[in-house]
Order: structure tokens, then sequence, then C-alpha cells
């Protein structure tokens, strides 16, 4: 079994490292980048979250966010709002530059992720 697990976490981090250069230059091109576009992400359609959520819905560790959410405030595509009932956290959400962002960007990186898997069957799916 071990060579077996070392095996698989060696081939999903590979999986993951090239999806994140494919996704980071095309980010690039939409200004942000790879993970200002994760967060872009996952706010659209959202009401918006806390860091807290964010952190767990975003691959983005906790000490980055801080910093990249500030960076997408300074271009105006998010807002933060101290919570009401907890002084120490932030509530994070698009503005309406954010949204225009998120509604150009995700949908061009949906397209780009939906040509990687063209040639792939149901049980090419079921396999991943």
């Amino acid at each position: 079994m071990g060579e077996r697990y070392l095996k698989s976490i060696r081939l999903l981090a590979e999986c993951m490292q090239s999806f994140e250069r494919l996704s980071s230059e095309h980010a690039r091109t939409s200004g942000l980048t790879h993970p200002q576009f994760d967060i872009i992400a996952t706010l659209g359609n959202t009401p918006g979250m806390s860091y807290k959520e964010l952190g767990e819905k975003t691959l983005i560790t906790k000490g980055t966010l801080t910093g990249v959410i500030e960076r997408l405030e300074q271009k105006g595509l998010v807002e933060r709002q101290r919570n009401d009932c907890d002084k120490r956290s932030f509530f994070v959400r698009l503005t309406a530059s954010g949204e225009a962002a998120f509604d150009t960007a995700f949908p061009k990186m949906i397209v780009i992720g939906k040509t990687i898997f063209t040639d792939y069957r149901e049980d090419d799916f079921a396999a991943l």
C-alpha cells in the first residue's frame, strides 16, 4: 500500500499543478492572479461569505487569503464589512465590478476546462 499510496498522491499533485498552470494563464488574461480568480469564482452567484467560508471553499491558505482579498478590494472587485456578530471577522462580497469580472472570466474558464475533457466518456469520468 505504501508505494501505491505515494504514487497516487504524486499523480494527484501533478494533476492539480497542471490545472493551476492552465487556469493561471486564463486568469492572467482577465487581469487576475489564480488566487484572485479563485476568490471571484467562489463569491460569484452568492451574497458573499465570511473569511472562514472562503478559506474552506477555496484552495487558498488562511495566511494568503487576507492579502488576496485586500488586493481585490484595491481593484474595486470586492468589499469587506465587519461581521455584526463578531467584530474580529469580515464578510466579503463582490462589488458590481467584481460581478462583471465573474460574468466575464468564469464562463471562459468553464469553456477551457471543457476542452480538456472533450474526448472523455462516462467511464473515463467514473475512473477519475
